[in-house]
């Protein structure tokens, strides 16, 4: 009991930096926090909700402050949460007939593109040729994936949404607005996707999704610091990088 317990407040310290490290970049910690926890002996099939749920508690407040604001552009958006919050279900059901060493690939190629992106990706450079209308099938297709592996992998889908809208000529502001606020979305659907098929150990998701959430909080308030932005953001990168190499060399090694 007193080991299970000492587990518990480590794998939540750990859930509490991960959270605040990446908060630094504006980035969701649950794309390292899965894997950590899987490499800490916490179920792949625990680990994905637990990530789900720091999402959605994370990226909550975010997108209530966006809408309050009057930021979010809902016609460009609607597209991508309603797609992805009907695919991340999907997502995490295909656990029952993806076998686990191809879900890990998958894993270690959303790292290895997520990191980067980060490290190399530069929105700039599409600065004078963005657009203002608002497509519906463009976005509904990133929404689509990005959920599917939001729910697969338990991890957001805004690594792969906020490049990909950006590559297509979309305003890097608007984007970074509606990543927040789909978010949320597809990691609750995903979520309760995995609580109905029994994938839960709320004894465990409770304290670290509590933990991750003070993290990210914290880390939020130093973003808006004296930190840059683009210095963090290759710091994170690389450390993707590192966590895909390690998935890596665990998966084919």
């Amino acid at each position: 009991m007193e080991t299970e317990i000492f587990n518990q407040l480590i794998i939540s310290l750990l859930a509490f930096v991960l959270s605040f490290i990446f908060a630094l970049g504006g980035v969701g910690s649950a794309i390292a926090l899965v894997p950590a926890l899987d490499w800490f002996g916490v179920p792949l099939l625990v680990a994905k909700p637990t990530g789900l749920l720091v999402n959605t508690l994370s990226m909550t407040g975010a997108s209530v402050n966006n809408i309050r604001a009057h930021r979010l552009d809902f016609r460009l958006g609607v597209p991508i949460i309603v797609s992805s919050f009907l695919f991340a279900p999907l997502g995490a059901w295909s656990n029952h007939w993806v076998p686990k060493s191809a879900v890990l690939a998958v894993f270690t190629l959303f790292l290895l593109f997520s990191g980067v992106m980060l490290v190399f990706f530069r929105a700039n450079k599409f600065e004078n040729q963005f657009r203002e209308d608002r497509p519906f099938l463009v976005p509904a297709l990133i929404g689509v994936v990005a959920g599917y592996l939001s729910g697969l992998l338990g991890v957001g889908g805004g690594g792969l949404i906020a490049p990909l809208m950006i590559m297509f000529g979309f305003n890097p502001k608007k984007v970074a607005v509606i990543t927040a606020f789909v978010v949320p979305f597809s990691s609750l659907s995903g979520l309760v996707a995995y609580l109905a098929m029994g994938h839960s150990d709320l004894l465990l998701m409770f304290p670290v999704a509590i933990a991750a959430y003070f993290g990210g909080s914290l880390g939020t308030k130093v973003m808006h610091a004296q930190l840059k932005p683009g210095t963090i953001k290759k710091f994170l990168g690389g450390l993707l990088l590192l966590l895909a190499l390690k998935m890596g060399l665990q998966l084919f090694g």
